[in-house]
């Protein structure tokens, strides 16, 4: 039996699902269907009872997934190990982040990783934070970028970097001039906000609620990219973070102020699966952004 079918099995097994797991593997669920079929007559077991829905593992195959889960393991920490000996950066890196980390920011640094090290591929996905967690665990993603990161027996969270949080208007804006800018001065405006479930949005209520404002929220995005449209459209002001609206305060296209909240800054951390070996490319890949500016 081939590492692929086995890991296929893992995968069907662990997102509960044969469509997910066959995803997961890039194969068609019709072929993950007769693989796993061929591996029951190989083992003259049945592993999955179909005939209940969702399917059930049976007592076999649960012994079966934690035995060959901890075989798969074995094999990707032998395999790192014996890639690290290479010191070519060669394969994938494959990247969940959050969608308000901002497009272009992370952009530039995958052409930098891209141009440096043309041999490596990155695959970057933009998910909503939980997705992004999951996507790590379950190892459909090596690395997660993620703000206010948590930490638990899953996944080793690294601190990338404190983003400082700005307020950002039009340049046509009636507090374009000021040379900072504090709570109050924010009562009754028209808000362009993240969505209300997004831990940075949290933040951002919890200390207006703090300093007694209110504002007028008009939008809700979990983009950041889109967020910044709207402003740019005047449909109202936002708090982001300074590094994601560098580019167009540098073209004029909006304003940056500082906040007396200074309280206001944004964690960003980068997380990958607990006890699961890097490979190189991954490492140099984390490594590059570390040792880049904010």
């Amino acid at each position: 039996m081939n590492l692929e079918t086995l890991k296929l099995y893992c995968d069907i097994v662990r997102l509960q699902s044969f469509s997910r797991g066959a995803k997961a593997c890039q194969v068609t669920q019709s072929a993950a269907s007769q693989a796993i079929q061929q591996l029951e007559e190989g083992l003259g077991l049945r592993l999955i009872d179909r005939s209940k829905r969702p399917f059930a593992v049976t007592p076999e195959g649960q012994k079966y997934f934690d035995g060959v889960r901890a075989m798969l393991s074995e094999y990707s920490r032998l395999e790192a190990q014996i890639k690290r000996s290479n010191t070519s950066v060669t394969g994938p890196v494959r990247i969940a982040a959050i969608y308000s980390v901002g497009l272009y920011d992370l952009s530039r640094h995958m052409r930098r990783f891209m141009t440096d090290y043309p041999q490596a591929q990155v695959r970057l996905e933009y998910l909503r934070p939980n997705k992004v967690y999951d996507a790590v665990v379950n190892e459909e993603a090596d690395i997660g970028i993620m703000s206010y990161p948590r930490k638990d027996r899953a996944v080793t969270v690294l601190p990338w970097r404190s983003e400082k949080m700005v307020f950002v208007c039009n340049p046509t804006h009636r507090l374009v001039d000021r040379k900072t800018i504090s709570a109050a001065d924010l009562q009754d405006e028209n808000f362009i906000g993240f969505d209300a479930d997004l831990p940075i949005r949290k933040a951002i209520d919890r200390s207006l609620k703090q300093q007694h404002t209110q504002v007028n929220i008009v939008m809700e995005f979990d983009n950041i990219e889109t967020m910044k449209q709207a402003i740019e459209i005047s449909a109202g002001v936002s708090i982001l973070p300074e590094p994601t609206v560098r580019r167009e305060v540098e073209a004029k296209r909006m304003v940056a102020i500082p906040l007396t909240m200074t309280e206001l800054v944004r964690p960003v951390g980068i997380i990958h699966r607990r006890h699961k070996p890097l490979t190189p490319t991954v490492q140099r890949f984390i490594d590059l952004l570390k040792g880049a500016d904010a």
